[in-house]
């Protein structure tokens, strides 16, 4: 018995269903094969099946159909913008005012804010998740003597 392949990907084992399919092997045979070549987790027994059905049915595409359903229309670049904006015109904002001012839902507006924009709410003012050195120095001016003493470019200066 060969050694399964450990690295594959979905368009791949699709195609080696649509492969065998056509040469007229039965979908059980062709889960039989894919379970040993790729091993147990490369297609189940349903999905080998059911992509059986489609390649019967005329199919061509071993890609995934669009998916029916709202498109996402509020978190684009320019809402992005446009929420970056406000907040930093006023870093007390809250994300319902935003909301509201915008026209837009809370969730779209949340969304923006944490994930896109990468702030998070400091003592009710959003600011950015990473702080520079600079900032970090700012915070702590005691420990600017170590940092400095650890980033000498001449070891013979850092002795403690």
């Amino acid at each position: 018995m060969a050694t399964p392949i450990k690295e594959w990907s979905k368009l791949e084992v699709r195609a080696v269903v649509r492969f065998l399919f056509s040469k007229g092997t039965k979908p059980s045979e062709i889960h039989k094969q894919i379970a040993e070549t790729y091993g147990e987790g490369a297609k189940s027994r349903p999905r080998v099946y059911q992509w059986c059905t489609w390649f019967g049915e005329g199919r061509t595409s071993l890609g995934n159909e669009p998916k029916s359903g709202r498109p996402k229309t509020s978190t684009n670049e320019e809402n992005t913008t446009r929420v970056d904006e406000l907040i930093r015109c006023d870093r007390r904002m809250k994300i319902r005012e935003i909301a509201l001012k915008l026209e837009i839902p809370k969730s779209t507006v949340h969304e923006i804010v944490h994930d896109t924009l990468g702030y998070r709410k400091v003592s009710a003012r959003w600011v950015p998740k990473m702080l520079t050195d600079d900032h970090k120095l700012q915070r702590h001016p005691k420990k600017s003597y170590k940092i400095n003493l650890f980033t000498s470019p001449d070891p013979g200066l850092c002795i403690l």
